[in-house]
């Protein structure tokens, strides 16, 4: 039988550290958090390797939990502090909800698709609170958030989740198309948003953030 424990312990040493992951809270939160617990169902021995896994049969959009590098270095960025307010969007069953609770913010999960928003319930156990809705409309009654994580690729600015974004507040998502796109953070600073890439990345597309026919990224 897989410990996990152990795999745990890898993921941390031989993934995120050489991924330029370096605070050690987050490092902390990964070693602490049971990955396995929020794979897709069926797949729990291959939660800890170096991939995105993808799940199937929701009631909604595809979904995924990204390779532990790539969430590693988002949550990263995100520079959360104990007490800040944070969304975690297309979330799910919940593991980098949980993730960020683990570094001490209040969370919230958005997740439209009944059953893995039954799911995330299951799991976190109250740590989280789980609201479903559009994706696009993002969770106005928590807001305003000071970290926002966009678990997918965006094919256009997430504005309406900027705009939910608390002064100083963080955005991380994956932008661009497929093959050009790139983890970025995005910073509110009064009503104004600056940007920057961080890193490649590839995730699937979140339908709710697609371009429109004819738009030119």
């Amino acid at each position: 039988m897989l410990d996990y424990a152990q795999a745990r312990r890898l993921m941390v040493d031989c993934q995120l550290r050489t991924f330029d992951v370096n605070d050690n809270a987050v490092l902390d939160a990964f070693d602490s958090v049971p990955r396995e617990r929020f794979v897709p169902p069926g797949r729990e021995t291959f939660a800890y390797i170096d991939q995105t896994l993808r799940f199937a049969g929701t009631d909604a959009e595809a979904r995924c939990l990204p390779a532990p590098m790539v969430l590693a270095r988002m949550i990263q960025a995100l520079a959360i502090r104990p007490g800040d307010r944070a969304l975690d969007v297309a979330g799910a069953y919940g593991y980098a909800a949980a993730i960020m609770a683990r570094l001490g913010a209040a969370t919230t999960l958005l997740e439209p698709a009944a059953d893995l928003a039954a799911g995330a319930r299951e799991r976190l156990a109250g740590e989280v609170e789980v609201v479903d809705g559009a994706l696009a409309a993002g969770a106005p009654a928590g807001a305003p958030f000071n970290a926002i994580l966009v678990n997918g690729r965006v094919e256009v600015r997430p504005q309406s989740l900027l705009d939910q974004l608390a002064d100083g507040g963080r955005l991380v998502c994956v932008l661009g198309p497929d093959r050009a796109a790139k983890a970025t953070l995005f910073v509110r600073a009064g009503d104004a948003f600056g940007s920057r890439p961080i890193f490649d990345a590839a995730l699937p597309a979140l339908a709710a953030f697609a371009a429109e026919a004819g738009f030119a990224f």
